[in-house]
């Protein structure tokens, strides 16, 4: 079975499931998308190492697995979901060191959390995009200006009324309270801030 390459295109709160977040993944060269259901820690921890200006004080559970396969020579070359079962997804890390490969067995939302870090690509086989991919409607609206770079970025999106309070504030009362959640490790907030910065940019 042929392997397809998959790209981040979202993560946001889960309609289904209280507490739970959806990470959207979808075909580099197709119009499937693959939501996937993960926990509130791996959702923050994949959007921590999506973000460019967002850095935890303290580095989480994925960025300790970074640092220390840096420092033993061990390289995460690809991320592979490779199994469906029950609405579970099954994931393996295709790892390095010194030209000798190994399989690691792990929860998606890991590896999905490693790959970024690694830069490493992710995949799936056609079954399991046949039994659970969805068709994403192209949009008119997306811009004709986008360029290659557009493709590291990506949306999460909150459920909150209360970000009517960061329109009333200024650019460096929002970077204050930026700094103040990012020092707080309150990542979900830092995001939110952050795109009202962006809108004003």
């Amino acid at each position: 079975m042929s392997l397809i390459k998959l790209t981040i295109k979202g993560i946001s709160y889960s309609q289904t499931q209280s507490g739970a977040y959806a990470l959207v993944l979808s075909e580099v060269e197709g119009t499937r998308t693959l939501p996937i259901i993960i926990g509130a820690f791996e959702a923050q921890s994949i959007a921590i190492a999506l973000e460019k200006e967002i850095k935890p004080p303290r580095p989480l559970t994925h960025d300790l697995f970074k640092t220390f396969a840096d420092r033993f020579f061990i390289n995460v070359k690809q991320v592979i979901i490779h199994k469906l079962v029950d609405g579970v997804f099954f994931s393996s890390l295709l790892c390095e060191r010194d030209g000798v490969e190994e399989v690691i067995d792990t929860r998606t939302s890991d590896a999905i959390a490693l790959a970024v870090r690694f830069q490493a690509p992710i995949f799936t086989y056609e079954n399991i995009l046949d039994k659970a991919g969805i068709y994403l409607k192209i949009e008119e609206e997306l811009s004709d200006d986008e360029d290659e770079d557009d493709e590291d970025e990506f949306e999460l999106t909150f459920d909150d009324e209360d970000d009517d309070v960061f329109t009333q504030m200024s650019l460096s009362e929002l970077q204050e309270q930026l700094n103040e959640a990012v020092a707080n490790e309150d990542y979900e907030l830092a995001a939110r801030i952050r795109d009202e910065i962006s809108k004003r940019s």
